[in-house]
């Protein structure tokens, strides 16, 4: 059995800035793979001895409003502050809180396991207003695990972005996709819109015409040794952008006065065995196997 200690905490800034933690592992287990995780300052950073680099998370960068695709991307965003609510003493969760400008209030907690992180999401709206929070970011930052660098994520098709893959008609699909939509209010980029998300609301970037079959996304690593998964339930897009990142992001759909909506995700590093990854992610989400 694994067992884990909590290495130092990252010093917490007087103005509220955030705290940091790191998921530790005995010096007696070192030769088995397992990942750590750090929040601090909107970061959480997926490490591990067995990964070719760490993997930055902007969790979260942003939460959007509908009616985005065309518009302005500082009409859409809706400001948010993010805290480290808790952590647990073995140093396997993480509690986040992030407050809207809008009055809502979302609770993550992060669990990290050993060749995935669980997110579970409840968006509540304490207000008598109703809530435009429609959609909210995880921007995947994969620069290193790729081996690409940063350097050209701003081209046509960035380098690391042909190592990024999604599911097009039940069958994998590295990128670049065929066709490759070029025109936008903002460029380069690529976005694929699932069916049940109206094509108005996504990130304002080149959309692709093809339909993803469900949300799993993601990338193979330098070496193509590991894939670097994710898929959050339900999910408004699939985004792959300019600072070398991948995006799965996930859909919350607007909050009532009182409502409250749960989300849950998975990031997924495991080895480059596809359909052992596709079984674990039909039965983490059946709603998108089907």
């Amino acid at each position: 059995m694994l067992r884990f200690t909590l290495a130092p905490v990252v010093l917490c800034t007087l103005a509220g800035l955030g705290c940091g933690f790191v998921l530790a592992q005995n010096a007696d287990d070192a030769s088995a793979p397992h990942l750590r995780a750090a929040w601090e300052k909107n970061y959480l950073t997926v490490s591990g001895d067995h990964l070719p680099g760490p993997i930055r998370i902007n969790y979260l960068e942003a939460y959007c409003r509908p009616g985005s695709t065309d518009r302005d991307w500082g009409e859409t965003v809706i400001r948010h502050q993010a805290e480290l609510a808790s952590a647990s003493d073995d140093g396997r969760v993480i509690r986040l809180r992030d407050k809207l400008a809008d009055g809502v209030v979302v609770e993550h907690t992060i669990t990290v396991g050993a060749d995935e992180i669980d997110f579970d999401i409840a968006a509540h709206n304490p207000t008598d207003k109703t809530s435009e929070a429609h959609w909210a970011q995880p921007c995947i930052r994969v620069d290193e695990f790729t081996g690409c660098g940063k350097e050209d994520a701003r081209t046509l098709v960035p380098d690391y972005a042909r190592k990024c893959f999604l599911f097009i008609d039940g069958e994998l699909a590295r990128l670049p996709t065929e066709p490759w939509a070029t025109e936008a209010r903002y460029t380069p980029g690529q976005v694929y819109c699932p069916k049940p998300v109206d094509r108005d609301d996504v990130n304002p970037r080149p959309l692709s015409t093809l339909v993803p079959s469900n949300g799993l996304c993601g990338c193979f690593s330098a070496d193509d040794r590991l894939i670097m998964a994710v898929a959050f339930e339900p999910y408004q897009e699939i985004f792959q952008g300019v600072i070398a990142c991948i995006h799965n992001d996930f859909r919350i759909g607007g909050l009532a006065p009182g409502e409250t909506k749960k989300i849950r995700g998975k990031l997924y590093i495991v080895k480059n065995e596809m359909d052992p990854l596709l079984e674990r992610f039909r039965r983490d989400f059946p709603e998108q196997a089907k």
